[in-house]
């Protein structure tokens, strides 16, 4: 099935039809549509993306929802040639969930940060399925309100949390699954600088903060991984005072 949106580097990819995988993480943790993850299946594209190749632009009509299967893609703008990021997306997640009910554009671009595999679900042929199916309408709402309530946090971090606590709840949002005895790891798929601007300060800034957390005994730094070593410390020190 082609899609509208125009993708540099991209190979097609044909999953198993039938295979819940991503699903239920996508649909608002519904646990409850596995008769309709064949016809998701069969109605959603999915291509195969290497790091750099663009995923969304605000040039582009919205006619697809968009989600992260597997790897990193990064939300921002796209200014002078140049892709300026402003949050990173970590499978499963949706990249857009909103703009293609709109009937505009897409509200950002996107890049791939990490090899990917993203997924595009058309809403023209989803919109009769969601007629036909309550409990597929009641899961991406659910989904887009979770979306909705995560930004909002994120936003109220920004707002009231001081620099080095948005540190701190960043390197646990991205720790990866699986901690062991208190530690878990964290890799870096961004530059600094784009990190920093995630967290809204210098890179100098994040530089003398993650030398704090080392100094604290929270953090271990070797190239692009970083080790947490002690996520009940780093937990309290994300808190809001």
């Amino acid at each position: 099935m082609e899609t509208t949106t125009k993708l540099n580097g991209s190979r097609p990819l044909q999953l198993p039809a039938g295979d819940p995988g991503f699903w239920p993480a996508l649909l608002g943790g519904a646990a409850a549509l596995p008769a309709l993850v064949q016809e998701l299946d069969q109605l959603g594209a999915w291509r195969k993306l290497d790091p750099g190749a663009e995923v969304l632009s605000r040039q582009l009509a919205a006619t697809e929802l968009v989600a992260v299967v597997d790897g990193v893609v990064g939300l921002g703008l796209q200014v002078n040639g140049e892709f300026q990021l402003e949050r990173s997306v970590r499978a499963p997640e949706w990249l857009d969930l909103s703009s293609a009910w709109l009937g505009g554009n897409y509200a950002q671009d996107a890049r791939v940060l990490e090899k990917a595999t993203v997924l595009f679900l058309p809403v023209a042929p989803l919109r009769p399925l969601l007629a036909r199916e309550p409990a597929l309408q009641q899961a991406l709402m659910q989904a887009l309100a979770q979306q909705v309530h995560r930004l909002t946090a994120a936003t109220q971090e920004l707002m009231h949390k001081g620099a080095e606590k948005r540190l701190a709840a960043w390197l646990l949002q991205h720790k990866r699954q699986g901690a062991v005895n208190g530690s878990a790891l964290v890799q870096l798929s961004e530059r600094k600088r784009d990190i920093a601007a995630q967290l809204a300060i210098a890179p100098e800034t994040l530089s003398r903060m993650m030398r704090e957390l080392k100094r604290k005994g929270l953090i271990e730094v070797q190239g692009y991984r970083v080790q947490l070593l002690d996520l009940p410390a780093l937990q309290r020190e994300a808190a809001a005072s």
